[in-house]
């Protein structure tokens, strides 16, 4: 019995290494792109915001799309879009209905986060829509703003000290 609980937290900490390399890379990944920081910025901030709105069926092509409209990195605003999925949309869509609903209340609408389906959105109408869309919104806006601020200053920080890296390896090596 010891035995398998050794397995079972040897399996906990390998998921854990696999999520933290992952991550890992998909960060260096997204901070070695070949867009200028402004454009990785921006197509961060445009995948958190579309992350924050409730169409999780119609995020990648909607990011994308708007990605292509304002020529800015892709795979960043796709990525940056992650954070809102299938795993996450139950307690994600239950968190903006309760801010929505904070700001936009409706007389009689409600939200069961452990009975979500695409079908009980659709049935509940368009004020269900309408109040966690408003807590996209509400969450989205000022997200967006922080992460653009943000990523910009991580990504030329980054940026400017791997270009020092590379001039001291280059002329220590001549």
């Amino acid at each position: 019995m010891g035995e398998s609980k050794m397995n079972d937290s040897a399996a906990e900490g390998g998921l854990w290494l696999r999520l933290k390399r992952s991550s890992r890379y998909w960060y260096l990944r997204v901070l070695r792109q070949k867009s200028t920081p402004r454009e990785l910025a921006f197509a961060l901030a445009l995948g958190v915001f579309i992350g924050a709105m409730p169409i999780i069926p119609f995020q990648s092509v909607v990011v994308i799309a708007l990605a292509f409209v304002f020529r800015v990195n892709k795979l960043a605003a796709w990525l940056a879009t992650c954070y809102s999925n299938a795993f996450t949309m139950a307690p994600f869509y239950y968190f903006l209905f309760l801010v929505g609903d904070f700001f936009l209340p409706f007389q009689g609408v409600t939200f069961d986060p452990s009975r979500l389906e695409m079908a009980q959105l659709i049935d509940s109408g368009w004020q269900l829509f309408s109040v966690i869309f408003a807590g996209g919104l509400i969450v989205g806006i000022p997200a967006t703003l922080l992460t653009y601020f943000l990523s910009h200053f991580i990504i030329r920080r980054y940026r400017e000290r791997r270009a020092i890296r590379i001039l001291q390896k280059r002329s220590s090596s001549n």
